[in-house]
């Protein structure tokens, strides 16, 4: 790679560093000494393993949220023709290296503080952003999640967690079907009634859940457990759908736990940080799209702050989380300056 540029080296080096959630450390290590070497002017690691970095000493502050983690597996890094391949590309490497390059290099405005959060466990129980959450009260937030060099996500699901659980002293299977049997049927009428408003709108405007893993045994008494992840549209709160599933449950004699539990979040097409990303890409000649995304993410959890906000990063979402994770190379370049851009135009918006 002698040939490739500063911001691809530096995103290779954090790529080919393996990062799952719950074991980052040597990432986030690696992270720190790097963002030093950008230019941050303070670099650290936090009690939960978030590396925090900042710029400027104004009284306003616009955070760049990303995160570090990544989930397991994925394909060996390579960088093949422009193309990037490896685990975290997209999800979510590419996006926050793009926030802490366009950070490092922006001219940051008097009045302002810029803060880069490279996040912990995002992909498992959000305990990164969770952590921060209450030690920040900024003016502006950018996430950095894949929505492609020129989209700007607006809105995510929010998501419901749940366990199932059965168990008897055992029975033969012909005349009583068991805690599998209980746990599956239970499953699969929550599934039917979480998604029976489908409309004719994109997935993100409607429900939707699917089974996370099942683990059903016969020996010494039956038992079944079933972990259930239900997605929140904007048109229900996650407690209506959490009671829903647990009445069900109580249908089938199933017990049931809610393990976590996150708001839909979404924010208006005139919310000022969008309008600075989409300023951004219009003076850059690429058109603006508007995305409703059909996951959940940090930008849910950190929604708390109230603050204007939106979500932008390179990357094809479609590949996250695939054996096929990669990024072209050229559109990460492109997504620091449309950042660095963005960042600018919020230093000099009136209504922040």
């Amino acid at each position: 790679m002698g040939d490739t540029t500063f911001e691809i080296r530096f995103l290779a080096e954090i790529v080919k560093t393996p990062s799952p959630s719950g074991s980052e450390d040597a990432a986030t290590t690696l992270l720190a000494t790097r963002l030093k070497d950008l230019g941050w002017d303070t670099v650290e690691r936090d009690e939960v393993g978030n590396v925090v970095a900042s710029r400027g000493r104004g009284q306003k502050e616009l955070i760049l949220l990303g995160h570090i983690d990544t989930v397991q597996g994925g394909p060996q890094f390579r960088l093949d023709n422009g193309t990037m391949h490896g685990r975290g590309t997209v999800d979510a490497k590419g996006p926050l290296c793009a926030l802490a390059v366009a950070g490092a290099l922006v001219e940051v405005s008097h009045e302002w503080k810029v803060t880069l959060i490279a996040a912990v466990g995002e992909e498992k129980d959000s305990r990164g952003a969770r952590h921060r959450v209450a030690l920040h009260c900024p003016s502006a937030c950018i996430v950095g999640e894949p929505t492609g060099t020129d989209g700007i996500a607006l809105a995510y699901r929010g998501r419901v967690l749940a366990r199932l659980f059965s168990k008897d002293g055992g029975a033969h299977r012909s005349w009583s079907p068991g805690p599998p049997t209980a746990v599956v049927l239970a499953a699969a009428e929550i599934l039917r009634e979480v998604g029976i408003n489908k409309s004719a709108c994109g997935i993100s405007s409607r429900n939707s859940g699917a089974v996370l893993s099942m683990h059903g045994e016969e020996a010494m008494g039956r038992s079944a457990e079933l972990f259930l992840d239900i997605r929140v549209a904007a048109s229900h709160t996650q407690e209506s759908l959490a009671d829903l599933a647990m009445g069900i449950c109580k249908r089938h004699g199933v017990s049931a736990e809610i393990l976590d539990s996150v708001p839909y979040h979404g924010v208006n097409t005139s919310d000022p940080v969008v309008g600075a990303i989409r300023n951004a890409l219009c003076r850059s000649g690429t058109r603006p799209r508007l995305l409703r995304k059909s996951g959940t993410s940090d930008f849910n959890t950190v929604a708390s702050w109230g603050c204007p906000m939106a979500v932008y990063g390179p990357g094809r979402s479609e590949l996250e989380h695939t054996s096929e994770e990669q990024i072209e190379t050229a559109d990460y370049i492109k997504s620091i300056a449309i950042l660095e851009r963005a960042i600018t135009n919020i230093f000099h918006m009136n209504r922040i």
